[in-house]
């Protein structure tokens, strides 16, 4: 099984690269992972809705020509299904078994397009709350170690 990251936006600032960069190492002997770093759509300074939506549409048909064949997609949003850790574990350790490639996606700051919604294998939310996208991706590679550890017995899941 493969998992990437698909996140539309701008560079995170270093401390919160440098925390992603140290799950991203932890979680590598488990399960191979790769994010990819997409651009958001250039935005004008006070946009309309309409603008907004072709903004979405613009950055959602990057997501889904980033997207390989056959990978399940699992779209992060606001009003997906939220998780415990062990039910994340759980879906992975399915998507393990049954083979299956995964692509998460990060949408960008106006979220993403009703194409991607569409085309999502699963929607799923972190959180109730509004997160910073950076943060976002870094909480997202910890749940995933955090997931991993327990499919592996790893004692991170019990005191990390």
């Amino acid at each position: 099984m493969k998992l990437r990251i698909l996140s539309v936006g701008h560079k995170a600032p270093t401390w919160l690269q440098t925390g992603y960069d140290d799950y991203a190492k932890r979680i590598q002997p488990m399960i191979s992972t790769q994010a990819v770093e997409l651009a958001p759509a250039k935005r004008s300074k006070n946009p309309s809705s309409a603008e907004i939506d072709k903004y979405k549409t613009q950055e959602g048909q990057a997501i889904l020509s980033t997207r390989q064949p056959k990978e399940k997609l699992w779209v992060l949003d606001v009003k997906g299904k939220m998780l415990s850790t062990e039910a994340l574990a759980d879906r992975l350790k399915h998507a393990m078994t049954d083979g299956q490639d995964v692509a998460i996606v990060i949408g960008g700051a106006d979220g993403v397009s009703a194409d991607v919604l569409a085309s999502a294998d699963f929607q799923w939310s972190l959180s109730n709350l509004t997160l910073p996208h950076p943060l976002v991706k870094v909480i997202l590679i910890e749940q995933l170690y955090r997931a991993m550890s327990i499919i592996h017995n790893h004692p991170y899941h019990r005191g990390g």
